[in-house]
């Protein structure tokens, strides 16, 4: 597969590859969808009544009435504070007054874009668009050949190339797997450097402390051509994914990074971490309450420290084994509340995220039913961003190089179905039914000559063929084929054209910074 020897970090110049690169995906074998943006024309499902998200809305404001909710920064606490919140010396423990909160709702926006350097991978919140995005944040790397394994910087960077090859991915959500093999302190700056590099999408910024969060800002200006710090804010270019820990606490990382996000124009992503029975109530109505309670105070800040600041709402909770503690997703309850979500989201006009999650340890039928259950959820619910979506193990401890062609393909089957039925006189076909007449059949009609190479969904993945041919060609499972088919697109991978200036400043932010000991926000 295509690389620079020594990581990325090469000077040369790399000219447009953009006609080889159509060159190779016009003759390559694996079958994918065109890339672009995706809107969702399906009705979302509504468990809950108006009357019901009401309740659940009031039960947010009385939680955090009467129970309040650990605020451990100082400087998230001083922001509550200029906003006239009142905030006691003696305890982290802040009550919000319910007019307040109301009143932070309503400068919160309902639509805006993330803009990448390559300005065709700029997506769009909260106009129906649906954006799926890879796995994210993987202790573990998976695969056919060599198991599971810690993650590392090599498997990080082909999840990554893996990742800008499928054309229904839409941006990076965070690391694909934890590279554990760069220093800690340095960790961010080669990983948004990979990501400049190996992809032409926008990225993730963690909120890992103050020094990584600035990097990360300061990185996605450069990615972006060092535009103006006026374009910066006009523009969201980076996010960041902020989860609360629930139940009812707000770490000082997370915080800040909700509000340095917030004072540059860039997405906040707050999410909190709610799964019935451990850090939520056991009922799945408890549950949301308190994940909205937990996502309303999030908001606040950023509009606290910006009003208009741009915020998704972070659907998570699921629910676990109560035999063993265990997360479990994909269940009916996860699809239950994650289209609940998708209706408190719409309550407060801003947008949503879910994700396409699964407990399963290998890519077997638990793994398709659960992702497709979740997937069917995100759809249904009305999410405009779909994190883990491809690739994600085990409850999100392993990241799957065959799970990322296996989801990749039940993707692009939801975009197919997205796709509305087309009924005119051409595709109502009554010259081919007069034509073929009683008993005849219709494969040479010119109607199906002129339609069969795109009238129906050809898949990435699955295999048609009868049994005798697919035995004597070996009996291949779909996790086989899925370790051919990923290889194959990491083989035909060529990175992505970037305007030589911008890499060479990309390259003297990342090498300056890390020559200064990178970030030391945890030490």
């Amino acid at each position: 597969m295509a690389r620079d020897d020594n990581g990325g970090r090469t000077r040369r110049r790399s000219g447009g590859r953009d006609a080889k690169n159509a060159a190779a995906a016009a003759t390559s074998a694996v079958k994918q969808l065109p890339r672009g943006a995706v809107r969702n024309p399906i009705s979302p499902i509504e468990p809950l009544s108006a009357d019901q998200i009401e309740m659940i809305h009031h039960a947010s404001l009385r939680i955090l009435a009467e129970v309040g909710m650990e605020i451990l920064g100082d400087d998230a606490k001083a922001v509550f504070k200029a906003a006239g919140v009142e905030v006691k010396p003696d305890t982290d423990l802040i009550k919000f007054d319910p007019a307040f909160i109301e009143e932070s709702i309503k400068t919160a926006p309902s639509t805006f874009k993330l803009h990448a350097r390559n300005a065709d991978r700029t997506v769009s919140f909260g106009e129906g668009y649906i954006n799926f995005c890879p796995v994210a944040s993987a202790p573990n790397a998976t695969d056919a050949d060599r198991g599971r394994r810690q993650g590392n910087w090599e498997d990080f960077r082909n999840l990554t190339r893996l990742t800008q090859s499928l054309n229904c991915m839409s941006f990076i959500p965070g690391y694909p797997v934890e590279p554990t093999d760069i220093d800690r302190r340095t960790r961010h700056l080669e990983a948004m450097r990979d990501f400049s590099f190996l992809t032409d999408m926008a990225f993730h910024n963690y909120s890992l402390g103050p020094q990584r969060t600035k990097d990360g800002l300061d990185l996605a200006r450069i990615v972006r051509g060092n535009i103006t710090e006026e374009q910066f804010l006009a523009e969201p270019s980076i996010m960041t994914i902020v989860n609360t820990n629930s139940p009812l606490k707000l770490d000082s990382p997370m915080g800040h990074g909700i509000i340095e996000h917030a004072k540059n124009g860039q997405i906040s992503v707050v999410t909190p971490f709610t799964l019935a029975g451990a850090m939520a109530p056991v009922t799945i109505a408890g549950a949301l309450a308190q994940q909205n309670a937990e996502f309303l105070v999030g908001l606040s800040l950023a509009q606290c420290a910006k009003p208009g600041a741009p915020v998704v709402y972070g659907g998570f909770t699921s629910n676990v084994d109560m035999k063993t503690g265990a997360p479990a997703f994909g269940t009916p309850e996860y699809v239950k509340a994650a289209q609940a979500g998708g209706q408190l989201t719409r309550r407060y006009g801003v947008p949503y995220r879910s994700s396409g999650v699964c407990a399963a340890n290998i890519p077997d039928a638990q793994a398709a039913w659960e992702t497709q259950m979740s997937l069917w959820a995100t759809m249904t619910g009305g999410a405009d961003m779909v994190m883990h979506a491809a690739g994600w193990m085990e409850g999100g401890l392993s990241a799957s190089f065959e799970k990322m062609v296996i989801d990749a393909d039940m993707i692009q089957m939801l975009q197919a179905y997205m796709q509305p039925i087309e009924v005119s006189e051409a595709t109502l076909g009554l010259d081919a039914i007069a034509d073929v007449g009683p008993g005849g059949h219709f494969f040479g009609t010119p109607q199906t000559m002129e339609r069969f190479e795109t009238a129906f969904y050809s898949p990435m993945l699955s295999d048609w063929r009868n049994y005798e041919t697919w035995s004597e060609d070996g009996s291949k499972t779909a996790y086989q084929r899925a370790n051919t088919v990923y290889k194959q697109l990491l083989s035909e991978y060529e990175e992505p054209a970037i305007d030589p200036a911008t890499k060479d400043a990309i390259n003297d932010f990342v090498d300056r910074r890390i020559a200064e000991g990178g970030s030391f926000d945890d030490d």
